[in-house]
C-alpha cells in the first residue's frame, strides 16, 4: 500500500494544474495587468510550487511570442530524496513543451498542453504585486494542497551547533508544513541571541510572510516572524532554526539533518 505522499511525489515528472475560483490580480506599477477569475495553478514538471496561469484575453497588454529559455540546474534542490525545482531555479527555465513569451516586459510562456490552451502562464516575480481577491500574495501562489499546522508542545527541544548549545526549551510550538521537515518554534528568552548575530537576510513564505534572520558565524541558521500573516500568527517573534544546519534533540533523542531546498543556503 502506497503511502499518500509517494503517491503525489510520484506525480513530480508530470505537467499539472488545478482550477481556482479565486480572483487574481498581478499589478507592474500602478497598471492592473491582469485581472481573471478564471485562473489555473500550473507545476511543470520538477516544479514543487505552483505558478498562475491567467487567460490570455484577461490579459492587459499584448502578448509577445518569444523569450530567453535557461537550461537546467545541473545539481538541482533535493527533497524527499528526489530532484526538485523550488523557486531559487529561475521561471526561465522550462520542463514542458511550450513558447516562451513576454506580457508587459516580463516572462510568461504558453504550455503545449491542450488543457491549457489559450492560457498564458506568467512569472510571479516579474510583476510588482499580485493579488488573491483583495488580499496580497507573497513569494508564489498558495497551493490548495500544501497547508501549515501549528501545535504547542512540552516536548524538551535542545539545539546545539558543533556541540555548543544556543538555544533549550520545553515550550515550543510545532510547526508541521506539507512535505518538509517539522520546525520548532521557541521562545526568544530560551534562545542564546547573544551568541547570534543579525542577519540582513529577508524571505518571504505563500503561508507564514515575511522572515527575519540570525546568524551564526556569518551563516544564516535561524528565523522568525516579526508580523506573520494570520494563519502563522501563533509563531510572531518565535524563533527557529534550520534542522539541515544544527543539530536538533527532541525528547533526548537527536534528529537526523534533512535534506530540503535549504540544505545548500
Amino acid at each position: 500500500m502506497p503511502r499518500v505522499r509517494d503517491v503525489l511525489m510520484g506525480q513530480l515528472g508530470s505537467l499539472r494544474y488545478e482550477p481556482i475560483e479565486k480572483r487574481i490580480r498581478a499589478t507592474a506599477g500602478d497598471a492592473t495587468v491582469v485581472d481573471t477569475t478564471r485562473a489555473r495553478l500550473v507545476w511543470e514538471p520538477k516544479r514543487v510550487v505552483p505558478i498562475y496561469a491567467v487567460p490570455a484575453e484577461d490579459v492587459a497588454g499584448e502578448i509577445v511570442a518569444g523569450g530567453d529559455g535557461a537550461a537546467e540546474p545541473e545539481q538541482p534542490p533535493m527533497l524527499a530524496g528526489r530532484p526538485v525545482y523550488d523557486p531559487s531555479v529561475p521561471f526561465a527555465v522550462h520542463t514542458a513543451p511550450g513558447e516562451p513569451v513576454t506580457v508587459a516586459g516580463a516572462e510568461g510562456f504558453r504550455p503545449a498542453d491542450p488543457e491549457l490552451a489559450g492560457y498564458v502562464v506568467l512569472d510571479f516575480k516579474g510583476f510588482d504585486a499580485w493579488y488573491e481577491e483583495d488580499e496580497r500574495n507573497f513569494s508564489h501562489p498558495r497551493d490548495p494542497f500544501h497547508r501549515i499546522d501549528i501545535v504547542h508542545s512540552s516536548r524538551h527541544v535542545r539545539v546545539e551547533a558543533d556541540g555548543e548549545t544556543l538555544a533549550e526549551s520545553s515550550r515550543p510550538y510545532l510547526l508541521f508544513e506539507t512535505a518538509l521537515p517539522v520546525r520548532y518554534y521557541l521562545p526568544p528568552e530560551d534562545v542564546r541571541t547573544d551568541r547570534l548575530a543579525v542577519s540582513d537576510t529577508s524571505t518571504a513564505c505563500a503561508y507564514k510572510g515575511q522572515a527575519s534572520y540570525w546568524a551564526l558565524d556569518g551563516r544564516d541558521v535561524a528565523w522568525y516572524y516579526r508580523e506573520p500573516l494570520r494563519e502563522a500568527g501563533e509563531v510572531s517573534g518565535r524563533i527557529a532554526f534550520f534542522n539541515e544546519h544544527v543539530d536538533i534533540t527532541v525528547d533526548g533523542e537527536r534528529l537526523e539533518r534533512p535534506v530540503t531546498p535549504w540544505s545548500r543556503r
